[in-house]
């Protein structure tokens, strides 16, 4: 019977990381589709802000997109409750034809401009997939899984998701044991870094395996932990604060007909922002970031510190009106300016300091504080960006600092 189980147990994980691969690869399709044709306009690793997009096309894109995603979200909540990650893992049921759509609507609503992340949907995509499967195993007669085998495929699946889009397969097997699971041992580790590799594998095949943000190539050297002395603090401290805003926002979201004119104020309102000289307000946070890792001058902390205020107000409050999606990345594009700016300050006065090595520590360490998991988020930064492994000890020391700060002002115990 062990052997049984053991084969149901891998081939699961082989199926479904490379289900989850392909899924994540026909979003990241899905998504440059409706981008394309909303804004005439292909987001790319070297073109990461929608600045040649006339502003009106940039304003009437997010209204509208908002509006379309408002109507459906509202009909489809009102059919049947929505299960995400979390329901599944607890033993509910993920509705197909709900889950779908309601993937489908987070990718859409990010592609035309919304200020949400967009990993959400490649990880309830994931954790529908396992739960089909299961459901095919037991169907055809393989042997059944223990309880815990069948939560560790969902948890599996939704980082091989994460893996899949992000191409990063540490960060989705992370995000599995550390944010999901909480738990680890050699079965939890091999199934889940199996499956998001092969998701990985799969997904970079579709859509090509370059990075996510362009990033200098200059070595880490010690005098960086002067700025992450700097840096990691204050990012563990907005860090927190963003993590309760943002679970705040999910607790008071709006619900009922309040949706279908509150989302598209806030789509409004993103148009109007991203109108008057500020595109890197629209979407999931990557042009923020890649903004603050191109910053070089003392005359760009002005907008910097705007644009920071402003991604992280409008995210919350597009949450707070009804939209789903996630924080992660824009997590990283506030986190990216804080630590710009903080290094364009500090290279005023120790001249050569790198602007994006401070920029990409920001991104980290209020990434590892907004989601309290300091390997995902140090992994992540690692695999979107290809750095090299000169960066490995200072982003160590930032993420463990930001993570003990967090958990000091959320009065969250280190220890359980």
């Amino acid at each position: 019977m062990q052997k049984s189980e053991n084969f149901t147990l891998g081939l699961s994980t082989v199926v479904i990381g490379v289900l989850a691969g392909i899924s994540s690869g026909l979003l990241s399709w899905f998504l440059d589709s409706v981008e394309r044709f909303a804004l005439n306009w292909q987001e790319s690793l070297h073109n990461a802000v929608a600045n040649e997009v006339m502003p009106s096309r940039r304003l009437l894109a997010v209204t509208i997109g908002a509006i379309i995603v408002a109507v459906f979200w509202y009909f489809l909540r009102r059919r049947q409750p929505l299960v995400g990650v979390e329901g599944a893992l607890a033993g509910k049921q993920m509705p197909v034809s709900g889950t779908i759509m309601h993937v489908l609507l987070q990718i859409f609503f990010v592609a035309t401009g919304g200020s949400v992340g967009r990993e959400v949907a490649p990880r309830e995509a994931g954790a529908l997939i396992a739960q089909q499967w299961q459901q095919l195993t037991q169907r055809v007669g393989l042997a059944a899984l223990t309880q815990s085998d069948r939560q560790l495929l969902i948890a599996s699946a939704a980082g091989a998701g994460f893996a899949g889009i992000y191409i990063s397969p540490m960060t989705g097997t992370l995000f599995a044991i550390e944010v999901l699971l909480k738990q680890i041992n050699l079965k939890i580790t091999m199934v889940s870094l199996s499956m998001a590799s092969i998701a990985a594998f799969v997904g970079g095949s579709m859509k090509g395996f370059n990075a996510y943000y362009h990033v200098g190539n200059t070595a880490f050297h010690s005098q960086f932990v002067l700025i992450i002395l700097l840096v990691a603090p204050l990012s563990g401290l907005v860090g927190a604060w963003f993590k309760k805003s943002s679970g705040w926002a999910t607790t008071h979201q709006t619900t009922g007909v309040a949706i279908l004119w509150q989302l598209p104020i806030m789509g409004l309102i993103t148009g109007l922002i991203t109108m008057f000289g500020m595109p890197q307000i629209m979407g999931n946070g990557r042009a923020l970031a890649q903004t603050a890792l191109d910053s070089l001058s003392v005359k760009v902390l002005p907008f910097l510190l705007l644009a920071a205020l402003l991604k992280y107000i409008v995210t919350i409050l597009t949450i707070r009106a009804g939209a789903a999606g996630g924080v992660l990345t824009p997590a990283i594009g506030i986190g990216s300016s804080l630590g710009a700016m903080i290094g364009i300050l500090f290279s005023v006065v120790v001249p050569g300091i790198s602007i994006w090595q401070s920029a990409l520590f920001g991104a980290v360490t209020l990434l590892a504080a907004s989601q309290q998991a300091p390997l995902m988020a140090m992994f992540m930064l690692f695999e979107i960006t290809h750095l090299n492994a000169t960066a490995l000890l200072p982003l160590t020391i930032g993420v463990g600092i930001s993570t003990l700060v967090s958990r000091a002002v959320l009065k969250q115990p280190i220890v359980k």
